[in-house]
């Protein structure tokens, strides 16, 4: 049986580990975080990514856990309304729409109830040693092991991607953007209802969760590149409240919440671009190795698809990674190019609906 070490826990990590145990092969998942992350924003599963939850059977399960946004409000600096809708919301798009937007922890929690594979939380890879026979690995904690294959599914800022492939200067292209997620109270009291505001480079969007309990808080300013330690939260929440700092309507409110949230991301959004996704026995996968950033909306679908695909394509293979991850990167390249267009579309707002019509359906899954 061939054996496959995924690194990262979030959603393209589990749904490979469900499509490679599909296929039989083994998985065994290495996440740094101490269990399944909690908090993030509402993701968005769209077009083909569809199909993917559906033949994992969690279509349903998903359809009941969506948000129920009833509209939305733009608003400027001072807290005035400049406009509404009833029929469209910025982190959903179409509230009529098939497509699906839930909280991350929720689908995230719902793969990893169905995936079978060996979770080794509190630990990362350390090193990677490769030969004919398969991929040794080190580890921060665990003894070393030996693995047929290795993917890396560990995010943006991926330790597979930097010890296989090199810096991660060479694939991060900065979209001039930063964005802070995190969890407060609805101290707005708002009922299934979404704010948004600009003021010059800062802005922000605000929406009810968990039956209008929770706030889920998005900051973002646009900049060139910053230098700053991903890893340092409390530098990172200094460097949105400077940034923040005189900023009217709700928004000290908004920062004092921030200061004692404990699901806190901050990162730039960006993209990585890459010649090839594979080498050798290790290949990435998610936005490890083409992330679109939330920008684009479609991080999440391309998560889904490309693990179902890479899954698929190393069934078709009899577990032959060259053949399988050349089959993986042939079918998979188009569908990724059409969405991370939708990032850089409409530089400071949404891409068209027609263009994301065309980019959520833009793969099959069948061969």
């Amino acid at each position: 049986m061939t054996k496959v070490l995924i690194s990262g826990a979030s959603v393209a990590g589990p749904a490979l580990a469900y499509w490679l145990h599909h296929h039989g092969f083994s998985a065994t998942i290495v996440e740094r975080a101490p269990g399944p992350r909690a908090g993030g924003q509402a993701i968005d599963i769209r077009g083909v990514a569809l199909d993917v939850v559906d033949r994992m059977g969690l279509l349903g399960p998903l359809r009941e856990v969506r948000t129920r946004m009833r509209g939305m409000s733009m608003l400027d600096g001072d807290g005035n309304e400049l406009m509404r809708s009833t029929e469209h919301a910025i982190s959903s798009g179409r509230l009529d729409g098939e497509d699906i937007e839930v909280l991350r922890e929720d689908l995230t929690a719902m793969l990893y109830e169905r995936t079978n594979a060996e979770f080794l939380f509190g630990d990362s890879i350390a090193g990677l040693e490769q030969d004919d026979h398969g991929v040794r690995v080190t580890f921060e904690r665990a003894a070393p092991q030996t693995f047929d294959l290795v993917i890396g599914a560990d995010g943006l800022h991926s330790t597979v991607r930097r010890l296989a492939f090199g810096p991660e200067a060479a694939f991060l292209h900065h979209l001039g953007t930063y964005l802070a997620v995190y969890t407060m109270d609805n101290f707005l009291e708002l009922e299934d209802w979404q704010l948004w505001f600009r003021d010059g480079e800062l802005g922000g969007g605000i929406y009810p969760a968990r039956n209008n309990t929770e706030l889920r808080v998005n900051l973002g300013f646009t900049a060139g590149p910053i230098a700053y330690d991903y890893r340092d939260l409390d530098a990172q929440r200094r460097l949105l409240a400077e940034r923040f700092a005189g900023m009217r309507w709700e928004v000290p409110r908004l920062l004092d919440g921030m200061w004692k949230a404990p699901d806190f991301y901050f990162d730039a959004m960006a993209q990585i671009k890459m010649d090839s996704w594979a080498r050798g026995r290790v290949a990435l996968l998610g936005d490890a190795g083409y992330c679109a950033s939330p920008l684009s909306g479609q991080g999440t679908s391309l998560a889904l698809v490309g693990a179902y695909l890479l899954a698929a394509e190393l069934a078709a293979a009899g577990g032959d990674h060259v053949a399988g991850f050349a089959g993986y990167e042939r079918r998979m390249r188009p569908f990724v190019a059409a969405n991370q267009a939708l990032a850089t579309e409409n530089p400071g707002g949404p891409a068209s609906e027609e263009s994301v019509d065309r980019a959520k359906r833009a793969i099959s899954l069948d061969r």
